[in-house]
């Protein structure tokens, strides 16, 4: 059932793992503050967000991420015009690869990975195209408390070379950004984070970037990562989206990981999407 709030926003679960629709707002007017903070608490109790109907330019995304913190180019896309961060993520009718066509979570190969992010449906193909996303809060509580104690000391090496994620960003050209030497991007983050905002730990492994445990090979490390990428991404730990003319998707990047599901081959997808700066993750 939906929850109104004072602003008149609808928040409307669409999963028992994560996500809501946020209804009774427009996106192109300018937010107010008690809107601006329901949004807020919307994204930190579900993890991903998502708008319909929404008729916004490139200028109005802009704005709207910025209520709620500083956008920042994505590294591995070149911006549209005049928006250099806004990155446009696209498949061609000739494609068959999709970009990012991994569970991961973005750009943890940096130091400090994007707080979220604002993806707006440009084109859509007639069919397919939904994107999953999974929530690393219910991924770690399922865990057995022995398996907590083990992971809570370690951390991993994500790297933007892991070939998972790699090959997508030139959608099947191996030897395209983020692998080699001038676009090789390496961190070294907690496999175990604790949210900055809610205080609450999250898995925070990534099928398409962590290689290894640090100061253990990847040889060494592949048997426990393994098992953590088939467990963080669960049935019962995810939702799935439908995309529409006009939808807008906004997901917390600390606490839930997204799949773009590759299966509209010889139909266009155009989206666009805002990366938030975040901060270290702890």
């Amino acid at each position: 059932m939906s929850r109104s709030h004072g602003t008149q926003i609808k928040i409307d679960p669409i999963a028992g793992g994560l996500g809501a629709e946020v209804l009774d707002v427009d996106l192109s007017a300018d937010l107010g503050n008690d809107e601006i903070a329901t949004i807020r608490q919307a994204l930190l109790d579900h993890l991903v967000i998502f708008f319909r109907g929404q008729d916004i330019t490139p200028a109005q995304q802009l704005a709207f991420a910025k209520c709620f913190g500083t956008p920042v180019p994505y590294p591995m896309i070149e911006g549209i015009d005049g928006f250099p961060e806004i990155a446009p993520v696209i498949k061609l009718e000739h494609e068959t690869v999709n970009f990012g066509g991994v569970w991961h979570t973005d750009t943890i190969y940096t130091e400090e990975p994007p707080m979220g992010a604002v993806l707006a449906a440009r084109e859509l193909p007639p069919f397919g195209g939904d994107t999953l996303f999974a929530n690393m809060y219910a991924a770690y509580e399922s865990l057995s408390d022995g398996l907590k104690a083990m992971l809570g000391p370690l951390r991993a090496v994500n790297s933007s070379a892991k070939g998972a994620a790699q090959i997508t960003r030139k959608r099947g050209d191996d030897s395209g950004p983020g692998k080699d030497e001038a676009t090789l991007r390496e961190a070294v983050h907690p496999v175990v984070r604790s949210h900055p905002e809610t205080g609450r730990k999250a898995l925070y492994v990534s099928r398409g970037h962590t290689t290894r445990f640090d100061n253990m090979t990847e040889e060494e490390s592949a048997p426990l990562l393994n098992w953590l990428f088939e467990h963080q991404n669960r049935p019962e730990f995810t939702c799935r989206f439908r995309w529409a003319p006009g939808s807008i998707a906004f997901w917390d990047n600390r606490a839930a990981q997204h799949y773009p599901i590759n299966d509209y081959h010889g139909h266009r997808r155009v989206m666009h999407r805002i990366s938030i700066a975040g901060d270290k993750p702890f």
